[in-house]
């Protein structure tokens, strides 16, 4: 079996099951998912943003994150609002709600990042972190759902 357990998609595949299942059990008590959490986040640091632009933001595909952005609104953590030029487009934003559900979730986040590399020397973790960073950046365009940033701060500038 070293012909799949030594293999690095494998092995990312792996910490990718072991870094959700530390982040539901830190969260358990505040029923979020990452990927609410990562729409949470991202809202609240681009209030106003459409859809299309926080699913580049948070490297998410659009189609799914249409479901996510529901389950939000039905927790009323967020509200979407229509946009001023474009009626059809709707502009999200905490609401009161949401960002107390943010601020009391935050910690519980720390938390199980903690968790995940507690067994690393506090300088392997730095290496680690390096370098799955560069592998993420460098291979961005092989994501489904690759994360856009400059796109977005371009077109939110753009608006003021």
């Amino acid at each position: 079996m070293d012909d799949v357990y030594k293999k690095p998609g494998y092995l990312f595949r792996r910490m990718q099951q072991i870094a959700v299942a530390a982040f539901m059990e830190e969260c358990q008590a505040v029923d979020l998912t990452p990927v609410q959490y990562a729409a949470l986040v991202g809202i609240r640091a681009h209030p106003g943003i459409d859809a299309t632009r926080l699913s580049a933001l948070i490297a998410f595909d659009r189609s799914t994150l249409g479901s996510v952005i529901e389950r939000l609104e039905t927790k009323g953590f967020l509200e979407r609002k229509s946009g001023p030029d474009d009626k059809r487009v709707k502009l999200l934003h905490l609401t009161k709600a949401g960002a107390s559900e943010l601020r009391n979730v935050e910690p519980l986040v720390a938390q199980a990042q903690t968790r995940m590399l507690k067994p690393l020397s506090p300088t392997d973790r730095q290496v680690l972190l390096k370098l799955l960073t560069q592998l993420v950046d460098l291979n961005n365009d092989v994501s489904r759902a690759p994360m856009r940033v400059d796109d977005v701060m371009q077109h939110l500038n753009k608006l003021g």
